[in-house]
């Protein structure tokens, strides 16, 4: 988490330990919490194409830490 705050990363896990540090710490570095169950990885990529302008548009927004994808 310290590399990713570091360099400016936007971490993507399953884990909701991530949005919970995200929600009482703030960004950097934001976090994309999946919220799809565990899928192939082929699912995952098509969920987070499919969210591609949320994504572009959460890496804009200063005030938000964490966008969930369903």
């Amino acid at each position: 988490m310290t590399y990713a705050k570091t360099n400016g990363f936007v971490l993507v896990s399953h884990d909701s330990d991530f949005a919970e540090l995200a929600a009482l710490n703030g960004s950097p570095p934001k976090v994309i919490w999946l919220r799809t169950g565990n899928q192939p990885t082929g699912a995952i990529e098509a969920a987070l194409r499919r969210h591609a302008d949320a994504i572009a548009a959460f890496e804009q927004d200063a005030e938000t830490a964490c966008l969930e994808i369903y």
